[in-house]
């Protein structure tokens, strides 16, 4: 999505018999929720590449071991922050697809099929990745839980 964009050149209209276009440019970074969509994947990637450095040097950061508590908040952070870019990112490429009568929105998706072609291609595997995530956040849950079961501090009921 990040560097998706086309360019035509569209008749908007004539005078008399003279046809009259305009070059127009549809970029991701003229609707924010294509940004955001870019943003929250970039944010995520980053996340994910930290927590790798976690999981190789963390046992040496863990302070009373609040190493998993402080991954588990941010895993579960990072899948709403995707979930929202995606979601963005999918209404509006909805939008994009067939418009809105109601607001007299046209759909573009006609005249630029391309970019809304490659912008769908990016919104798959970022449900993908937000599946994942979602799985990755649920087993940093698991891991807590169990780790505070086997705890020589946990209390019996």
């Amino acid at each position: 999505m990040g560097l998706n964009q086309e360019t035509k050149t569209l008749l908007v209209g004539t005078i008399g018999t003279t046809p009259i276009r305009a070059t127009l440019t549809a970029k991701f970074q003229h609707t924010p929720a294509f940004v955001f969509f870019v943003v929250a994947n970039g944010l995520a990637s980053v996340h994910n590449l930290v927590m790798l450095g976690v999981a190789v040097f963390g046992r040496k950061l863990d302070c009373k071991g609040l190493r998993l508590v402080i991954i588990t908040i941010l895993d579960m952070v990072i899948v709403a922050v995707v979930a929202a870019g995606a979601s963005s990112a999918a209404f509006m490429a909805e939008l994009g697809k067939n418009g809105n009568s109601h607001a007299k929105w046209n759909k573009i998706c006609d005249k630029f099929e391309s970019f809304c072609h490659q912008g769908g291609g990016a919104l798959i595997p970022s449900f993908i990745a937000l599946l994942l995530l979602f799985l990755i956040s649920a087993i940093s849950i698991i891991t807590l839980h169990n780790q505070k079961l086997t705890s020589p501090h946990a209390t019996t009921p």
